[in-house]
């Protein structure tokens, strides 16, 4: 990204919070505030205003009702992984150019306002090496590496500073080598990165590995709210990774997990179940796999929620699960783009990852979406040997001068969902009397302004007329497009 390029964005973004805030001073709070993208980007991220009038008799009936009487989950946040990777590549930026992009990004009055991310708690296959935090025998040794000194902690730091409502969730890609097995009968050592399981001998260990994470991100400022378990815990491949099945993920929070991160002094951090795919990778002895740990009141009592991942499966496993418990939380954790779904082509994935990510996550109850990657280089790297190699960021950015920028879809899912949906805000009731190419998900803000998320699948421009009690107002829709709405309520 060029400087005029880097001036341009974070002068759109200041001129969509500016927008937000005249809007909601007006005296006669009339004026919706409109954020638009379309596949070709002729519109990016670009800031309208449109207008609220009185419902007249004679209107016809509306394309969308909204219903703020109508409730739904609480929301915490949208936003993408803070891997090794992505802070690599922020710390080759210039400062003054890694601000910039990082204001544009996360601040609430002059950027989009992304507000989740996710950091792996030792390596994942977007970290600068394989490691944990206590590859030395014995839990006595843990310690931070270079890799959360250098980039992580001082990233997070930068980010907290823009933005202090950030939140965090961390996961493990893998247990230190020494406390795995080859398998639950055998339970032979297993000094390897990729699969293996938990040596049942090490859960408490394994528990104070969390607790000491926490401190350890706590001592340097960093608040984690959250954490998974182990991410994708079917997944017996990548760069490193840990099996670990239902009942071991149940016997781990029941027995060790839970009750130490409360005697250590976190018990408000948020433990969340799973982090891997809808369809539970087709393993029939793992299929509902949150639910079997629900139904053990000793182990549940310390659980939040659910996280998933969608390689696999159908975001109706979300209703399924949240049927069935409705109290428990579910959070969307990590989704990708790359070669293998024309990740770089805007026009094909502007509006298939809205409506994966943006309408069918929140409309099925999740209360956060955080997506993969926040920032690659042009050949999606760093990466690990046995990882993703063919994985694009939501941002990627040229070596050659760590300056060009591209957005990819999942930078503008995230920022059209931030930019008008804010933590604490609720989902409300929607009436859509489009057919399938029109989707939609509405929200009620703690500030009492509406929040509505548009996706035109057409691929020519469509006018939407949108009602709420007594008002309307009316916005042409350009093809192929996402179009988010910040409404005011008198």
């Amino acid at each position: 990204m060029t400087k005029k390029l880097i001036s341009s964005l974070l002068t759109l973004s200041l001129l969509w919070a500016v927008t937000s805030c005249t809007a909601q001073k007006q005296t006669h709070q009339n004026t919706v505030k409109v954020l638009t993208t379309t596949g070709d980007r002729l519109y990016d991220l670009s800031t309208y205003t449109t207008t609220l009038q009185k419902n007249n008799k004679n209107n016809n009936t509306p394309d969308i009702t909204l219903m703020p009487n109508e409730k739904y989950q609480t929301i915490y946040g949208f936003g993408a992984a803070i891997t090794g990777a992505t802070c690599y590549n922020l710390m080759q930026m210039a400062p003054a150019d890694r601000k910039a992009f990082l204001t544009t990004t996360f601040s609430e009055t002059e950027g989009f306002g992304q507000n989740y991310v996710r950091v792996s708690i030792g390596c994942s296959d977007f970290s600068l090496s394989e490691y944990t935090l206590c590859d030395t025998q014995g839990i006595q040794n843990f310690a931070l590496t270079n890799e959360e000194k250098n980039y992580l902690i001082p990233i997070l730091q930068e980010i907290l500073a823009i933005n202090p409502k950030v939140q965090i969730i961390g996961s493990p890609w893998t247990a230190p080598r020494w406390m795995k097995v080859n398998n639950l009968t055998d339970l032979q050592p297993y000094n390897e990165w990729t699969s293996g399981q938990l040596n049942p001998a090490y859960y408490h260990d394994y528990a104070l590995y969390f607790a000491k994470w926490l401190q350890a991100m706590k001592d340097n400022q960093i608040n984690v709210g959250a954490i998974t378990i182990q991410n994708e815990p079917l997944n017996r491949q990548n760069s490193a990774s840990m099996y670990m099945g239902w009942d071991e993920q149940l016997a781990f929070i029941k027995n060790e997990l839970g009750k130490t991160l409360r005697d250590k002094g976190f018990p408000n951090v948020k433990i969340y179940l799973f982090d891997h795919n809808y369809n539970y990778d087709n393993i029939e002895s793992q299929k509902q796999y949150p639910i079997h740990i629900y139904k053990d009141p000793q182990a549940s009592q310390y659980v939040a929620g659910t996280a998933f991942h969608n390689y696999g499966g159908t975001t109706s496993e979300l209703s399924n699960i949240h049927s069935q418990y409705p109290n428990k939380e579910l959070i969307f954790t990590e989704s990708s783009i790359g070669k293998w779904n024309d990740g770089r082509n805007l026009k094909r994935r502007l509006t298939e990852d809205m409506e994966e990510l943006g309408i069918k996550t929140l409309n099925n109850h999740c209360k956060a979406v955080i997506v993969w990657n926040l920032l690659l280089d042009e050949h999606g790297a760093p990466n690990r040997d046995k990882g993703c190699k063919t994985c694009f960021g939501a941002v990627d950015i040229q070596t050659s001068n760590y300056k060009t920028m591209q957005r990819n879809s999942h930078y503008y899912v995230i920022s059209h969902l931030a930019a008008v949906i804010k933590q604490g805000a609720t989902r409300i009731g929607i009436q859509n009397n489009t057919n399938n190419q029109i989707l939609s998900t509405a929200f009620q803000n703690p500030d009492n302004t509406l929040a509505l998320i548009v996706v035109n699948k057409k691929q020519q421009p469509t006018p939407l007329t949108v009602k709420h009690t007594n008002t309307y107002f009316t916005y042409q829709l350009p093809p192929n497009s996402v179009v988010s709405f910040l409404i005011p309520q008198n």
